[in-house]
């Protein structure tokens, strides 16, 4: 028996859950949640769209090209699935030396045995469409641990320990804090429940499936969420500030964007992503490593559905080539992609029967468009909001937080490094509730290990990361220390490696996550994922989807470019 995500062992979380298991897991979330009526609605939105040969047989589209314009996860699960109807399909990918978008493992040995993720790092138990391709490639799982009571609180020069209940940031911290006589009478965790989770408790199940749609036009409740901010919301629920600034330092998602939209924050709490959680061991470039894989093998993953060879389409996968122009010729009923080789600066142009677009718009913004596509498209294009982020890993000779009890979960912190987050490999160690305490103090720690020395988001990625790499790194081992509670140079023998990434600085992304200002997703989810160019260009990613951030939205909407772009090759 494993700790859970909530570092407990009840309700249990086993490896390579099965449907049943992860449900039951979900049912148990919604219910602390307080709307457990809401699962089979929930698993329904995030279920994988139709099988794409309920549309077609396979084969039946051999002779036809599709581009595909990016090789994240929503345009991999594209290209997978419409070559079931042997389209032949060529990905274009801007990254020349590896493969998965924003899916980034990175190794610091050869060995491949110590990493991280600069990317998803977790799997929710209600992601449905992220399960389906775990399942069909056969990728093994494990818990993510989520939370540990044993992590450190570190606010207005305060240390404590994170204890389940809230006690020690109450006696100790809330005194720095000008609360309200009624707001010190509540945990953190409530306060937090009740700036933010509350609200849906006056909602319908059919009002709060709309958190996790793309429609038309939406209820009204739906409208006012999307209407008002992050800190709008808190503060309707009669939050004091120094409350809201408090809670929110335990979601450094929440505090980088208290000025966005309320409907883009919940769309994680009302299926409680942030539950019960898993990981793939070894690292999660294996998602789109099987991809890649499948498309080159002799023996694909889709003859295990059924479909034999001859019909597949071929795929290829055209690395290191950034595209710069889509153009649409209406006679011909084509779309042309320019794009640029990047190592030999050499430039090109093909013509598709259909593409599919599957990159961010932070970067479709800067590709010439001919002619424009839909005015609300463009509009989006220009101005749907990225909330900047940064994770920075530190390599470890020793696993100097094993020696304080924290195997996973992470430490928080209103210093610009905001969370720390340990790994989950250790946690194979506590596998017995009446013994956790002891195998606790007989952790392997001199074993070395990869933590996220900081992940924040917005102003602090923004402060900490645009400084010369060293000064960052000092900073940051600095904090930790601070953190811990540790001397000042204590990390400096320990820590023998390091590496950022800031998605906002990345060339091929230039936004870390979709994080809708407050009116985007009235005036822009719908029309964002409009097919253009009469049929012949469909869009897929996070963006697109109404589960922002996760590869969820990625996956889902690839699919679902691909079933949309079947039916519009039907039509002819």
């Amino acid at each position: 028996m494993n700790v859970n995500s909530q570092f407990s062992f009840f309700p249990p979380q086993p490896d390579n859950p099965s449907d049943r298991d992860r449900h039951r897991l979900l049912y148990d979330a919604l219910s602390q949640k307080g709307w457990p009526e809401d699962d089979q609605q929930i698993l329904r939105i995030m279920a994988p769209p139709q099988e794409i040969t309920n549309y077609a047989e396979p084969g039946k589209f051999k002779g036809l090209r599709v581009g595909v314009i990016g090789g994240g996860l929503a345009g991999l699960a594209a290209a997978f699935e419409l070559r079931k109807l042997g389209f032949d399909i060529t990905i274009y990918d801007a990254l020349a030396d590896r493969v998965g978008g924003r899916v980034y493992t990175y190794y610091f040995d050869q060995e491949k045995t110590l990493y991280h993720e600069f990317g998803p790092m977790r799997i929710p138990v209600a992601h449905e469409t992220v399960w389906h391709y775990l399942n069909l490639f056969q990728l093994p799982t494990r818990p993510f641990i989520q939370y540990n009571p044993n992590g450190y609180v570190y606010l207005r020069k305060i240390r404590v320990r994170n204890d389940r209940d809230g006690s020690q940031v109450r006696k100790y911290i809330y005194p720095r804090y000008d609360l309200h006589a009624w707001e010190r009478e509540m945990s953190w965790q409530d306060l937090l429940y009740l700036g933010t989770d509350s609200h849906l408790l006056t909602a319908s199940p059919e009002e709060r499936a709309e958190i996790l749609q793309v429609k038309p036009s939406y209820l009204s409740k739906t409208l006012r969420w999307n209407a008002r901010t992050n800190l709008k919301m808190m503060e309707s629920a009669a939050l004091s500030q120094e409350a809201i600034s408090l809670s929110a330092n335990f979601v450094p998602l929440l505090y980088g964007n208290l000025y966005h939209s309320f409907i883009d924050f919940i769309q994680e709490d009302y299926p409680a992503d942030l539950s019960y959680l898993y990981e793939i061991p070894g690292g999660f470039v294996q998602l789109p490593n099987a991809f890649y894989s499948s498309f080159l093998s002799p023996n694909p993953y889709e003859q295990t559905q059924g479909i034999a060879p001859e019909c597949l389409g071929r795929v290829i996968y055209q690395a290191g080539h950034w595209v710069n122009g889509i153009s649409f010729h209406a006679c011909e009923h084509k779309v042309q992609l320019a794009y640029q080789a990047l190592g030999s600066g050499e430039q090109g142009e093909e013509k598709f029967d259909f593409v599919v677009c599957a990159i961010p718009f932070s970067t479709l913004r800067n590709i010439r468009i001919d002619p424009l596509f839909s005015p609300v498209k463009m509009r989006a294009i220009r101005e749907v909001n990225y909330t900047p982020a940064q994770k920075s890993l530190l390599l470890c000779q020793e696993r100097f937080w094993e020696k304080e009890g924290i195997v996973g979960g992470s430490s928080f912190t209103d210093l610009p490094i905001a969370s720390i987050w340990y790994p989950s490999d250790h946690a194979q160690y506590l596998n017995h509730p009446r013994e956790a305490l002891s195998q606790l103090k007989s952790l392997p720690w001199q074993e070395p290990g990869v933590i996220i020395g900081s992940f924040n988001f917005n102003l602090d990625t923004t402060r900490l990361t645009n400084q010369p790499e060293e000064k960052r790194f000092e900073e940051i081992k600095r904090e930790i220390e601070t953190v811990h509670g540790l001397p000042p140079g204590y990390l400096n023998p320990i820590v023998t490696g390091y590496k950022t990434v800031n998605w906002n600085e990345e060339p091929t992304i230039r936004g870390a996550i979709s994080f809708f200002s407050t009116e985007q997703k009235r005036i822009f989810s719908y029309g964002m994922k409009l097919p253009e160019y009469n049929g012949r260009i469909f869009f897929a990613g996070e963006h697109i989807s109404a589960v922002h951030r996760w590869m969820q939205g990625a996956l889902q909407s690839g699919m679902q470019a691909a079933n949309d772009l079947v039916l519009s090759a039907r039509r002819g």
